[in-house]
């Protein structure tokens, strides 16, 4: 017995040590990352150095930022940043030219441009948000940085462009010589897998009843990370602009599909007992989310023409009610939402142009905009205050460097975490540029050396950055140490400015971490409160019919919903009923946009006129009871309409169906929000 339970223990041991070495030992795809860096990096230092470029280590810096371990990322990345580079310059050229005789004017005036690119950059997506906060503390490199000497930075604006384009080519150049893992690639079984797990809620839904607004958050959260590298895949191929729209496409599908299969068992559970065609539409829905061939485009094409008919005969039939004609309506909405998926899934993998070209929007808070943009200035308005009473030579250099990371933390998603990260990788930086400089250099020029030199601290970054929680370490030491080393031909070696500069930006790092936690945070009930506020005035405008474009409410309202689950806290019953309330928001939202989409294009249909009044005005007024009657009415006057103004009028009444029910079923909330009627 203590023998095979020794065999046990050990077998069990050495799983576990597999495992830890599994865990921290890096693949193989992980090496090649950092060698594609490296090597990136270095032909980036190589090509400075042959063009002469005064600010060659820009070059190999710009290499840093852009390293990403897929292709389309990396270009993506590179566009916005050249882009940002040549308006920062431009601005920062203007502020000097205005302001090159007052520093005080100058730098009130760049924090304000700071603080603006900032808060524009909250309102944008992925690497459109890089872009345009860059152009903000590319100023600071540019202007700041020279300005005790106004006249060179012209000459100081055209080298940084120039050296930032040298490093988009090398790394572009390493990454196709080198094949460089495709984004599309790494999306596609996450977007199978994603569609897969929509199915099978769906799937469930539709059997077993509505699984309730945990799952559905659970499912967003598998959905939503992957509109990024979406947005990514549109420069990798001639046929990515179709890739990117299919996997675009296919994302906002699944959340309509998680949404019309919970609608859809609403709608069962409120019929007792079902006639045939709400039967027939319920069993199409459900062979449309089933696995295996069922799912092919013909399949759905078949299945949603049928269920237009169903729709129809429906909105025909004087003896249909109104539950019939939503559990019908909602049916149809399931395999549509299928049929886009499916259809955006083909696309993405074999690039044929997809059934439809639609944004993702993301949703943005314009509080934590304000306070992102006000930190930002504030912070540099208070380093460039101490920075001036104490004197130091390399000011200019300290005030770049709190520009840069300030600015920085503004797009991350934990801002918090990002500081942690800073104030960690920073001194890791400094230590890295030090025993390159001083030990393995030692005072010797030539390139080989110094390639070699560089190569331990590029792949500990690009390992380390691989790592979630470990990625703004690994990021700031691939960036910040070639900025300190500052490599340049021939290399210059004085350890009072190295040391000078190495603590300046470690300064910088406890300035950023003190900014994060003491210049306006933001806990996660303040944006729980911002979040319900901008969704109360989306709410609110899509009443009223200014919701906009009511194909992306969904999405929209999914992201905010992504976003919510991050920020819920306290205690299981608290976060329940919180997720319950937000949803329910969400809901009330995106069936007020489409009603009002399907209705102003039947106001043009004679007859209909007044009937389009009264369910517009009981959208505005928020009336559940007023809301059943406007859609009862429209139903009871589709009988004499053509099948096209019958399965928009399907569409308009189910939507305001919805609305009704939504809003007596949480009347209490909706008080609370101050939302006219409830």
């Amino acid at each position: 017995m203590s023998e095979a339970a020794q065999r046990t223990g050990g077998a069990g041991l050495g799983e576990r040590l597999i495992d830890t070495l599994d865990r921290w030992v890096p693949k193989p795809t992980a090496w090649a990352f950092a060698i594609r860096i490296w090597l990136a990096m270095m032909l980036a230092l190589y090509a400075a150095f042959w063009l002469q470029l005064d600010s060659a280590s820009s070059a190999a810096v710009c290499v840093g930022i852009l390293a990403q371990p897929k292709r389309g990322q990396a270009l993506s990345k590179a566009g916005y940043r050249f882009l940002g580079t040549v308006v920062g310059g431009i601005v920062g050229i203007v502020l000097i030219a205005l302001f090159g005789q007052d520093r005080v004017l100058l730098l009130v005036s760049f924090a304000c441009w700071l603080g603006l690119c900032v808060f524009a950059a909250q309102f944008l997506q992925d690497t459109r948000a890089y872009g345009a906060m860059l152009s903000g503390y590319t100023v600071a490199i540019i202007a700041v940085a020279h300005i005790d000497a106004p006249q060179t930075v012209f000459d100081a604006a055209i080298g940084r462009v120039a050296a930032i384009a040298v490093g988009i080519v090398a790394i572009t150049f390493i990454n196709d010589a080198l094949a460089s893992p495709s984004t599309w690639r790494a999306l596609l079984p996450r977007l199978a897998a994603a569609h897969a797990a929509a199915k099978a809620f769906a799937r469930e839904s539709l059997t077993q009843g509505d699984p309730g607004p945990e799952r559905t958050a659970a499912l967003i959260r598998q959905i939503a990370p992957m509109r990024g590298d979406a947005s990514a895949i549109a420069g990798e191929l001639d046929d990515g602009v179709h890739r990117a729209a299919g996997a675009r496409s296919a994302i906002a599908a699944l959340y309509v599909l998680a949404a019309a299969s919970r609608a859809l068992a609403a709608a069962m559970s409120r019929i007792p007992e079902p006639g045939p065609r709400v039967r027939e539409a319920h069993a199409l829905a459900l062979r449309a989310v089933s696995e295996g061939e069922r799912g092919a485009p013909e399949a759905l094409a078949r299945d949603g023409a049928r269920l237009r008919d169903l729709v129809d005969a429906g909105m025909c039939d004087p003896g249909a009610v109104l539950d019939e004609i939503m559990a019908l309506q909602r049916a149809l909405d399931v395999v549509n939402a299928a049929t886009f998926a499916e259809d955006g899934v083909r696309a993405l993998s074999d690039g044929h142009e997809p059934l439809r070209d639609i944004a993702l929007p993301t949703h943005r808070d314009f509080q934590v905009a304000l306070r992102a943009a006000l930190r930002v200035m504030i912070a540099f308005g208070l380093a460039a205050g101490l920075f001036i009473l104490l004197g130091l030579p390399q000011s200019s250099f300290a005030l770049v460097q709190v520009a840069a990371t300030c600015s920085l933390s503004s797009v991350t998603p934990d801002p918090r975490k990002f500081a942690q990260g800073v104030l960690i990788g920073m001194p890791l930086a400094a230590l890295c540029a030090g025993l390159i400089l001083f030990v393995m250099l030692n005072g010797n020029q030539g390139f080989p050396l110094l390639a070699i030199a560089m190569a331990p601290p590029v792949f500990f970054g690009c390992l380390v950055s691989l790592h979630p929680p470990t990625f703004t370490i690994g990021f700031i030491t691939l960036v910040f140490t070639p900025v300190l080393l500052a490599p340049e031909n021939p290399q210059s070696y004085d350890p009072q400015t190295f040391l000078v500069n190495a603590l300046l930006v470690v300064f910088a790092a406890v300035i950023l971490f003190l900014t994060i936690r003491l210049v306006l945070p933001i806990s996660a009930s303040q944006h729980r409160a911002f979040a319900l506020e901008e969704a109360r005035e989306d709410l609110a405008e899509a009443l009223a019919g200014e919701g906009g474009d009511a194909t992306t409410r969904t999405s929209l309202n999914a992201d905010r919903l992504y976003q919510f689950t991050a920020w819920n806290s306290g205690s299981g019953a608290v976060r329940r009923a919180s997720l319950h309330h937000a949803f329910a928001v969400a809901q009330l939202e995106s069936a007020a946009a489409r009603a009002h989409a399907q209705l102003r294009p039947l106001s043009e249909v004679s007859g209909l006129a007044p009937l389009i009044g009264q369910a517009r005005e009981a959208l505005a007024a928020a009336g559940s009871a007023d809301l059943d009657r406007a859609a009862r009415a429209l139903i009871g006057e589709a009988r004499v309409q053509d099948r096209t103004v019958r399965m928009q009028i399907a569409r308009a009444a189910t939507d305001l169906a919805t609305a009704s029910r939504v809003i007596g079923r949480h009347a209490r909330f909706f008080r609370r929000l101050s939302l006219p009627g409830s």
